[in-house]
């Protein structure tokens, strides 16, 4: 018996280079499990045809949003994306030096960043993890941001370990001797300071950093703080 056939994921592009959005719709469009269902130059016009796509039954999946655009930059319209169609994905493409940017996206809702230099299996393989609902961080900024931004502490890296090994508050608390309210705390403060939203962008964020144990902090070692 043949297996069902999966329905594409349905991708729209959105930058204001002509030339960037000639490039992914060539690479892009070479995949077998992806239908582009547009290309667009900016906010308003990403939210017109969102709605249009809306009303004729083929809302994409997956939108791959430019940070940087004018008059609204990527952020904002990430933000208005999201606030209008919770259920599509947002991958955010970026420079490398756009650190603030790429943390205010991810407040925003974006579903995870690459760089605008990625070839394009990462960018395939980006879209392709936003349409299951996962995270995909481009190592080197994830790097980038980490060196950058607010340090993480001794304990707050044994948080992340056993956050990404699927640990909850209370196995937390138990493992490392503290208090359950404290456990919870140290997640609040760990996913503030890296500008993550989720335990689930967390234990993402923490695979793709290398920063995952098997369960026991003591047996791993982990960046010095700063």
């Amino acid at each position: 018996m043949a297996e069902p056939k999966l329905e594409p994921i349905r991708v729209l592009i959105v930058d204001d280079h002509a030339v960037v959005r000639r490039g992914l719709l060539a690479f892009l469009g070479s995949e077998p499990d992806f239908d582009l269902v547009g290309d667009v130059d900016g906010c308003a016009q990403a939210l017109a045809a969102l709605e249009r796509l809306e009303a004729e039954g083929r809302r994409p999946h997956v939108v791959l949003m430019d940070l940087r655009m004018e008059p609204t930059d990527g952020v904002e319209s990430t933000r208005r994306i999201r606030a209008r169609y919770a259920d599509v994905a947002v991958v955010a493409l970026t420079s490398f030096g756009d650190r603030r940017q790429v943390r205010a996206a991810l407040d925003a809702g974006a579903s995870g960043y690459l760089l605008k230099d990625a070839d394009a299996d990462e960018v395939a393989g980006a879209v392709r993890a936003a349409s299951r609902g996962e995270l995909q961080l481009d190592p080197a900024i994830a790097r980038s941001l980490v060196e950058s931004g607010p340090k993480l502490t001794p304990r707050e890296f044994d948080v992340v370990e056993l956050v990404a090994t699927g640990r909850a508050n209370k196995e937390i608390a138990a493992r490392l001797s503290i208090s359950e309210r404290t456990a919870r705390t140290h997640v609040s403060s760990i996913l503030a300071k890296l500008g993550l939203e989720s335990r689930t962008q967390l234990a993402l964020w923490a695979v793709h950093n290398g920063f995952v144990g098997d369960g026991d902090p003591a047996e791993h070692g982990r960046p010095a703080p700063g």
